[in-house]
């Protein structure tokens, strides 16, 4: 065999296991969302075999608003003349910080003052008048509760609100950059009333920024409003509670050197002797120890005569709801459901505790420095020996880097991942004993046999050519769902025989499937009469909301090319014609995508709580008389098209509001000199109607009839009926 020969050989198996090696560094240094969740998954399972002991003399305390206290002092929210008996009586407990898992951001309504007007018109109201300006207000007595001693407020940081909450009362003193270059930053808050802020000795952030899967790992110790940056609640009332005044914060280059020129972000944040690790972000990961029942005191207790005060002195309290129908439930790794007040708790424990997990920065080199080094020798072993013995080397190589992983964390409570080095190496030694041939073509046949039947064909060829596309068994993506369902169909049923009907709704359906085709778009099922549809799976595509909104846009106009031409047919046989009119409800979001099904029988579909918007969007469509209804999230993603928003609505089976809008047109409707006139006009009816001011609404729906646009003709016939009903 000569030399040239012999090197081609070795080339054809060194190559592709070179490539492979590549593949999977650059895989693992991208991080997609399928490889962090099972990593996530694999660090939530070792919180559960060994979740952090808490101290059995618990120095945080709950005091709840749970089920009992509702039950004895009222439904929430309560007067704020009680949450100032509640704080008075732990400041005489000797309570070591007072902390409020609430905000409270209006003036209490039952307040003397406030609630006298109620008598107007009586009369002796005057007298009731003058007798209750002369008694302090409730958010008065709180305040004077709360300047008695440690208090710390909460505050809630958003993007959806212009207001700013008051500047921070911890003095934050930075070592090496910024940390506002690197905490999460938000635009605004919403923080209590004046009156209390100025009294409370703290100011803290409440929120939590969970993974998408929406579980609670981390904290972000810090955070960015506007110019300030801000420390989380627990992390403001471990401040407050040791009488400090300033956070220490140690980021990139705050050594004297930075990590080869680059801004690495945050390192650690110190509260008087207390030092907490934390990732770039200035996260600090959650060591959760398990719920117990003795952290909980309810809040009608501290008002009973048989209170123990020894049960919070010298503890910090913290003052939050507990009770199911207040909706504070967060999803952590050790359950699904724990109150968000109970969230903090853990945080502030773990603080004071100094039991921390942590992910170092020199973690991800070490998994792939693993990686790498075994991977080539494991391929090496596979052209010299063999899989068998390669087999052997390789899984005791993962056994190696499980245990190292594990013990790391038990001991150390360093987070080390083993999954993906170990899924990796599979992948070498899968790769080593498969040709790439038998490999390359078993793909595309299984492509194009999952896919031939409800996919684009060039979706079904880009995935032949570029199997790696396409991701089997379920996945984590966001996507856009499109419903649409034929109105009156039961009407349209009863006037047909079985046959013409089944004729009907193919002569429906082919033209609006080739559009959903023709748009990139993946059609999940026919059901009767409706169509689901989703975009950006199986192939990512980064304008998957626009595309969804064409297609929406196409099937209304084809709808109306259809009218037209059964309007000629049937009144051509002298009987009268009844349009045929569907409605559309998109909704982009995440879910699961993948294989559902079972190995005899499956289909590529997707699972999720989006799905189920995008249909009640559907559903609403009828009620409004608007063809096509959006969510908020595709409307923020479509920009360019022309939404009008409708209403802010709770959606059947849901249990939270939200805006939803009506697509008129695309980008050159919503360029147009008349849509941008009917978006003014219109807008101010929504905001009249929301704030009760009938007649600036009547006005700016007289604005909006005197606009001649066809997709707003239904709109307006509703709001038309609104305004005579008010």
């Amino acid at each position: 065999m000569t030399i040239g020969k012999y090197l081609n050989e070795r080339s054809i198996y060194i190559l592709p296991m070179a490539v492979l090696m590549f593949l999977a560094v650059v895989l693992r240094l991208l991080d997609p969302a399928p490889i962090a969740a099972l990593r996530l998954n694999v660090f939530d399972q070792y919180l559960r075999m060994a979740p952090r002991e808490a101290d059995p003399e618990f120095p945080v305390r709950i005091v709840a608003i749970d089920e009992p206290s509702l039950e004895r002092l009222g439904q929430w929210p309560w007067p704020r003349s009680v949450l100032a008996q509640i704080v008075s009586k732990l400041n005489t407990a000797g309570a070591k910080a007072i902390i409020f898992d609430i905000i409270l951001p209006e003036p209490d309504r039952m307040s003397p003052k406030a609630f006298a007007q109620a008598f107007e018109g009586e009369d002796n109201f005057e007298t009731i008048k003058r007798l209750a300006a002369g008694l302090p207000s409730n958010d008065e007595r709180l305040s004077q509760a709360l300047s008695n001693g440690p208090g710390v407020l909460g505050f809630s940081a958003s993007d959806d609100t212009p207001l700013l909450p008051p500047e921070p009362k911890a003095g934050i003193v930075a070592m090496g950059d910024a940390p506002k270059d690197f905490v999460p930053s938000f635009k605004g808050g919403i923080a209590s009333v004046p009156v209390l802020n100025s009294a409370a000795k703290g100011l803290g952030a409440v929120n939590w920024i969970p993974d998408q899967d929406q579980v609670l790992r981390r904290v972000p110790l810090l955070i960015r409003v506007g110019d300030h940056v801000y420390p989380s609640l627990a992390l403001e009332a471990l401040r407050a509670g040791e009488g400090l005044s300033t956070i220490l914060y140690r980021g990139s280059g705050g050594s004297g050197a930075r990590a080869f020129g680059q801004r690495s972000g945050i390192e650690t944040v110190k509260v008087g002797t207390h030092l907490f690790p934390t990732n770039k972000k200035g996260e600090l990961w959650l060591r959760f120890a398990k719920s117990d029942a003795r952290r909980y005191i309810s809040a009608y207790q501290v008002l009973e005569p048989s209170f123990d005060p020894s049960s919070v002195r010298g503890r910090y309290v913290l003052l939050g709801a507990s009770a199911t129908g207040l909706l504070d439930l967060r999803a952590t790794p050790l359950t699904n459901t724990i109150p968000g007040v109970e969230v903090h708790a853990q945080a502030l424990e773990q603080m004071l505790s100094g039991k921390h997990t942590i992910r170092p920065a020199y973690a991800l080199g070490m998994e792939l420095l693993f990686l790498v080094g075994v991977g080539i020798g494991l391929a090496w072993l596979i052209g010299a020996t063999g899989p068998l013995v390669a087999a052997v080397i390789g899984f005791l190589a993962i056994c190696f880097v499980v245990a190292v992983s594990w013990f790391s964390y038990v001991k150390a409570g360093v987070l080390l991942d083993a999954v993906y080095p170990s899924l990796a190496l599979v992948g070498v030694y899968m790769a080593g004993s498969l040709t790439s041939f038998i490999r390359s073509e078993r793909e595309r046949t299984r492509v194009r046999a999952a896919f031939s039947n409800y996919v684009a064909p060039q979706l079904v060829e880009e995935l032949a050519k570029d199997p790696t596309k396409l991701k089997l068994g379920g996945e984590t993506r966001e996507v856009t769902v499109l419903f649409s369902d034929v109105r009156s169909f039961s009407g349209i049923s009863e006037r047909l025989e079985a046959e013409e009907l089944i004729a009907f709704i193919n002569r429906l359906f082919t033209p609006l499937a080739d559009i959903i085709l023709e748009e990139r778009g993946t059609i999940d099922k026919f059901m009767g009469d409706a169509v689901m549809a989703f975009w950006n799976a199986p192939v990512h595509d980064k304008e998957h909301a626009q595309q969804a909104c064409r297609a929406a846009l196409s099937m209304m106009s084809r709808m109306e090319t259809l009218n037209r031409k059964w309007k000629r047919v049937i009144e051509g046989r002298g009987e009268t014609y009844e349009p045929v009119r569907i409605g559309i409800g998109i909704n982009t979001g995440f879910c699961c995508v993948g294989n559902v099904g079972s190995p005899q029988r499956f289909d590529y579909s997707i699972l999720g709580d989006v799905v189920n918007v995008a249909s009640r969007l559907e559903s609403v469509t009828k009620t409004y008389g608007c063809g096509i209804i959006v969510g908020e999230r595709l409307k923020n993603m479509a920009q360019g098209f022309a939404f009008l928003e409708l209403d802010t609505i709770t959606l059947k089976g849901k249990s939270a509001p939200q805006s939803i809008y009506a697509l008129l047109g695309d980008e050159n409707v919503s360029s147009s000199q008349d849509f941008q006139a009917l978006k003014i006009a219109h807008d101010e009816l929504i905001v009249a109607l929301q704030s009760n001011a009938w007649a600036k609404a009547k006005s700016a729906l007289g604005r909006c009839e005197d606009i001649d646009m066809a997709a707003y003709g239904p709109i307006r016939d509703y709001f038309r009926n609104v305004m005579k009903k008010l």
